[in-house]
């Protein structure tokens, strides 16, 4: 079990496969990228999958997350996927994904046994899309989001995150597309994790934001903490039911006491938050033949560290070294 000084039990573990990534998103990376990870450091495909084998029989983890940089870009991805759904007891496994080239591997994925994905799309409008991440490629995200529903990797999510200036006026087109099409929106308030450490609070959109502007258009009647349990977005059921929408609001509304994660960087780092400035060393532990059981100490130790919260509100918040595309959403 991955339990905590404040009685929290780390259930879902989010696992990065690359800091790398195909698009440059403006909230996330600069344009010109960043200083990947050279390849000797990153975890092999037998490391991951062991880690995650430990995670699974020895630490009581029932929900595995890929992600990365852009998970899609790992080339064992499908036989990692494969090799961690025949694990026993068998966990839930999800991707979080930019969604290019989702259209070429959705089917695959579905049949080496990935249960659903999360993919990232801020805007309906090719051309904001392109400002945004610094990349055309658009209508290669509508194809992967076809792809996965179509084999089956649903329920499809859609994670949305709103800029200033940029797509903040889309909420309720984009919720109404979401509909449309069968997907499950949940909007992100922007968080912290750039690389340019360009993000300020007072002028992000927020969570209060979003649902003012969603009201316009639609009757939003909120699921409560009951439906929500360890989930980090609120849901609402839209004009009724069936169909919901999310909204993840890690800088105004966090959800710490909550908090069921444990997070497994691409270099074999664990990280107890996504903001936390710390990390503890696996890769060490596997390279230097320790047994299981001390890796699973060390990986106990390490969450029994966690603080109590990600600080946003505090004056004395210090942002990660490491830009989201390294740590994983």
């Amino acid at each position: 079990m991955l339990i905590d000084t404040y009685g929290r039990v780390a259930t879902d573990l989010r696992v990065s496969l690359t800091d790398r990534c195909n698009l440059r998103c403006t909230y996330c990376m600069p344009e010109e990228g960043l200083q990947w990870l050279a390849k000797p450091d990153l975890l092999t495909d037998d490391e991951i999958v062991r880690l995650i084998d430990i995670a699974v029989t020895s630490l009581g983890i029932e929900e595995v997350r890929f992600t990365g940089g852009e998970p899609l870009l790992r080339p064992g991805l499908v036989g990692i996927v494969e090799r961690v759904a025949a694990l026993e007891p068998r966990p839930r496994t999800s991707l979080t994904t930019n969604g290019i080239g989702l259209g070429r591997t959705a089917a695959a994925l579905k049949e080496a046994g990935l249960d659903r994905v999360n993919v990232s799309l801020d805007t309906l409008r090719p051309d904001v899309f392109k400002t945004l991440t610094r990349r055309n490629r658009h209508q290669d995200v509508i194809d992967g989001l076809y792809a996965a529903r179509e084999a089956g990797l649903t329920p499809v999510k859609v994670n949305s995150v709103l800029m200033p200036g940029l797509n903040d006026d889309e909420a309720p087109d984009l919720l109404a597309w979401a509909v449309d099409h069968g997907y499950e929106l949940r909007f992100i308030e922007q968080m912290p994790l750039d690389a340019q450490h360009g993000w300020k609070r007072d002028g992000m959109i927020t969570a209060d934001d979003i649902l003012t502007s969603l009201r316009t258009r639609f009757e939003l009647t909120p699921e409560g903490d009951e439906a929500r349990g360890s989930a980090p977005a609120e849901r609402w059921l839209v004009d009724g039911g069936p169909h919901r929408v999310g909204v993840i609001a890690s800088v105004t509304r966090p959800f710490c006491a909550a908090c069921d994660r444990t997070r497994l960087t691409a270099d074999g780092q664990i990280r107890t938050c996504l903001f936390a400035t710390e990390e503890t060393d696996l890769r060490a532990a596997l390279r230097s033949d320790a047994p299981d059981e001390e890796i699973a100490r060390i990986w106990r130790l390490a969450m029994w560290g966690k603080k109590a919260g990600a600080g946003l509100d505090d004056p004395t918040f210090v942002q990660p070294d490491r830009p989201m595309s390294a740590i994983g959403g």
